[in-house]
């Protein structure tokens, strides 16, 4: 399935159009809600001004192969990009790319086997996965041939009509969640039977839902007809009039609730177990052969693999933003490694797996520029200086409050990862962090100053899944001093975030006080 899905002839013909519709908009020919409308298709946005698009390319399962990154960093030094952004949906994002450029790039990757068509707009995205599904010591069973599965599968409802404005699935290995598979717009999440619990119509972003259990213990080969049952759901029950609600997590309001919903899903699974059509998923099984050298360096950025020798780096660019030179120097170390993946993860974070003791040295000196506390490893959109639809910086936030807290000496685990998003479409999950904040603005003194609320509380753990609450505003410029503030008051407890956190469950809201506006 997977290669006549991406086979280049199936998407090329679409290319010319957005080549000439890309020029028309640099030209003034065509105003900028007008291209945003048209480029989404395309996975590729104008970037705020107007003077250059970024690319959103398709990495499904968040899995990059060595072939998929040596595409990557050939790119990269061909059109000299700068900027490389790992996103929460696991994709990998090229920035200030002019006309030619990202035309180029979206024909190349084609030939490179990368579908950056459906990346945006109206289409089902990319398709997410447990980061270390297949090599995670305690998860319950490898769930990535089935998310690949479904990724080939939904490739094929990029020009289905009548989509929801988003589609996301998620697959998870464990209770860990990591992808979100309980509040997607479709989930499925791992049992220790080796099937799956489905989860429909939940998502993140304005007025949040958790996902509708609609199915248990479904065997992991049946997984395509609950996905033809939620587009089949979708389009009866999915509001076309409102753009604002063309989102499947709506339709739990609008069918009276969770249960209505669950027996709508239901009616629409019935008709596609009933019509004949034979959607039996079979995925390509790639155990993993290699052996170690037993010689797994003792760091914190290395962890163990249930394969016996072998292990993982962890990798976290600041702000999901990889240093180009640092994933060409990658690409080119993993090129002789045997079974090397570059897995992405929900949070920005980059795997390494399938690593020798002595690859894993190598690997670790290669990504020394990554994150060195568990509060550097915070998340954040591209942010508004990037795009169009941001109201406020989140990169520039998290590097001011990094750059506080490391000036402030707070130590490793006194602050929790934090989730920033430049704005209500919760790109940086600020919904699922212990603490987030979303960017908008406040009125002080008759101006409209920077700011963002402040969420606390998160969680994103399958059984204790909620939603951060809303705390207040806090300005922007504010926002370091309360992280120092809290980090210090956590360090003297003798408690890391977490801990302190469950002993004092309000005492982030009367440290967050004095700096509510």
């Amino acid at each position: 399935m997977n290669q006549t899905v991406t086979a280049p002839e199936i998407w090329k013909p679409d290319l010319e159009e957005f080549r000439e519709k890309t020029k028309a908009f640099y030209a003034g020919e065509m105003d900028k809600g007008a291209y945003k409308s048209f480029s989404g298709y395309f996975g590729s946005y104008a970037q705020k001004g107007g003077r250059a698009n970024m690319l959103r390319l398709r990495m499904p399962g968040g899995v990059v192969t060595k072939e998929k990154l040596a595409f990557t960093a050939g790119v990269i030094k061909k059109y000299h990009i700068q900027r490389v952004h790992f996103t929460t949906c696991q994709t990998i994002q090229l920035h200030d790319l002019g006309a030619d450029a990202v035309s180029g790039i979206m024909e190349e990757a084609l030939e490179a086997g990368i579908v950056t068509l459906g990346g945006g707009g109206d289409y089902p995205r990319n398709v997410m996965c447990s980061p270390l599904s297949g090599v995670e010591k305690d998860e319950y069973f490898d769930v990535l041939p089935w998310a690949l599965a479904a990724g080939d599968y939904l490739l094929t409802f990029i020009k289905a009509e009548k989509m929801p404005r988003k589609l996301k699935v998620g697959f998870s290995n464990s209770k860990r969640n990591l992808t979100h598979a309980t509040y997607r717009d479709l989930g499925f999440a791992a049992r220790p039977d080796g099937n799956f619990d489905v989860y429909s119509a939940g998502g993140l972003g304005n007025n949040p839902k958790f996902g509708v259990k609609v199915a248990e213990a479904v065997p992991p080969e049946k997984i395509l007809y609950y996905i033809k049952a939620m587009w089949l759901t979708f389009r009866a029950y999915g509001n076309y009039e409102s753009r604002a609600k063309a989102r499947t997590r709506y339709m739990q309001d609008a069918l009276g609730g969770a249960e209505n919903y669950k027996k709508a899903f239901d009616e629409k699974l019935s008709e596609v177990l009933n019509s004949g059509e034979d959607l039996t998923a079979a995925p390509k099984l790639l155990p993993v052969t290699k052996k170690g050298d037993g010689a797994v360096p003792d760091h914190p950025r290395v962890l163990p693999q249930k394969q016996p020798g072998l292990c993982t780096v962890v990798w976290h660019p600041i702000g999901g933003m990889a240093d180009p030179d640092v994933l060409c120097a990658l690409s080119s170390a993993l090129s002789s490694v045997s079974d090397a993946q570059l897995r992405l993860a929900p949070d920005e974070s980059a795997y390494i797996v399938n690593l020798t003791g002595a690859e894993a040295k190598t690997v670790l000196e290669l990504t020394k520029d990554s994150a060195a506390t568990l509060f550097e490893t915070s998340v954040s959109c591209i942010g508004a200086a990037t795009c169009q639809q941001g109201i406020r910086d989140s990169q520039s936030l998290l590097s001011a409050c990094i750059e506080a807290v490391r000036n402030a000496g707070i130590p490793d685990k006194a602050l929790p990862q934090i989730h920033i998003s430049g704005c209500p479409s919760s790109c940086g999950t600020h919904q699922t962090g212990a603490i987030g904040f979303r960017g908008g603005a406040k009125k002080i003194d008759g101006v409209m100053e920077p700011a963002f609320s402040l969420f606390v509380n998160g969680k994103e753990g399958q059984g204790c899944e909620a939603m951060g609450r809303e705390a207040g505003v806090i300005l922007q410029s504010a926002i370091p001093d309360f992280l120092v503030k809290l980090g210090n008051t956590v360090m003297k407890s003798g408690m890391d975030y977490e801990k302190w956190n469950e002993v004092n469950p309000d005492l982030i809201d009367k440290i967050a006080e004095e700096f509510l506006v």
